[in-house]
């Protein structure tokens, strides 16, 4: 499925102009060598321009592209062996939530992460990567044996939130949240989590709780999406990309702020442009922070991981 978000229709008429002319070498004795070389100038600098200065809502833009690698994506270029298991042994299985063991550089590891859809079919399967309480009960499920078993956990994010619906509400969808987050807090192995597209609210949080977060350069983390804020603020959801820019929900905004360790670089336009070059900084971030985690004990990396939470909230000035 092809998207073309708005800041980039420049970029697509300009790329579409010089294939045309290269299409038109091939097919006539007309040589443009030189226009060709004079437009993919100025097509590298129009990208430089875009990209380099993109904005909060053209970030949200970028997030929620329908083609952005998911956690499915990554695994297969991450890990090793992975097995993915199902059910949380209560109720039922959420394929919102993927997790399983796999192997990272020889390493068993638990791996976790949100999972939504590409397409109208699979995101009614996944149901739209919004969990419902099972899902975050098998994922705690799976934390609780990693911890078992000495495993560290990698969470992937990427959700626009929970799943609101009376079912989930019904089903404990406050408590499933609640008890992810404690639970989470008093583990006693390595935790690393990467926000790889949105990460919405509560339903985002429930697999956040880490002790290094990291962020992909145009994912977004906010206890609200832009629309909803600008409901509640201004009464009108159009006003999204003012909400987007007051919000503060950009890697480097969360940088700043010292809410997350990493921003991890995408390729020019978005993840969703290499998959493979994109896990290949993930992947990078990763190693550092196991490596970094593995010299603690377990009391140390409870100590540290409290203290990390403990000064999220100590602001007094925010980034201009």
């Amino acid at each position: 499925m092809k998207q073309i978000m708005e800041f980039e229709k420049p970029i697509i008429e300009l790329r579409e102009k010089i294939a045309e002319l290269k299409q038109l070498t091939v097919e006539s004795d007309i040589d443009l060598t030189s226009e060709i070389a004079t437009l993919e100038a100025r097509l590298e600098k129009l990208e430089s321009d875009i990209y380099g200065n993109l904005n909060p809502w053209d970030r949200v833009q970028i997030a929620r592209h329908v083609n952005r690698p998911t956690t499915l994506d990554y695994i297969p270029y991450l890990f090793t062996d992975f097995i993915e298991f199902h059910g949380d042994r209560f109720f039922g299985d959420d394929e919102a939530i993927v997790a399983g063991i796999a192997k990272y550089h020889g390493q068993a590891i638990t791996v976790i992460g949100h999972q939504r859809g590409k397409n109208t079919k699979e995101n009614i399967r996944r149901n739209f990567g919004s969990p419902h309480p099972e899902g975050y009960r098998k994922a705690l499920r799976h934390m609780k044996q990693a911890e078992k078993f000495n495993r560290p956990i990698i969470c992937f994010i990427d959700t626009k939130g929970a799943y609101p619906g009376r079912a989930a509400e019904e089903r404990g969808q406050s408590e499933a949240i609640a008890r992810n987050l404690m639970e989470m807090a008093g583990l006693k192995v390595p935790i690393v989590c990467i926000v790889i597209g949105e990460g919405g609210s509560g339903g985002a949080l429930a697999l956040g709780v880490g002790d290094h977060i990291h962020m992909l350069e145009n994912s977004t983390y906010s206890v609200i999406s832009p629309e909803g804020a600008a409901a509640l603020l201004w009464k009108d959801s159009t006003q999204a990309k003012r909400a987007a820019e007051s919000l503060k929900i950009t890697s480097y905004d969360l940088k700043k702020l010292g809410i997350i360790e990493e921003i991890i670089s995408e390729p020019r336009g978005g993840a969703h442009r290499d998959v493979e070059v994109q896990a290949k900084s993930i992947d990078e971030v990763i190693t550092a922070s196991l490596n970094q985690l593995s010299k603690e004990n377990s009391e140390t990396l409870l100590e540290k991981r409290w203290e990390k939470y403990k000064n999220i909230g100590d602001v007094t000035t925010l980034p201009e």
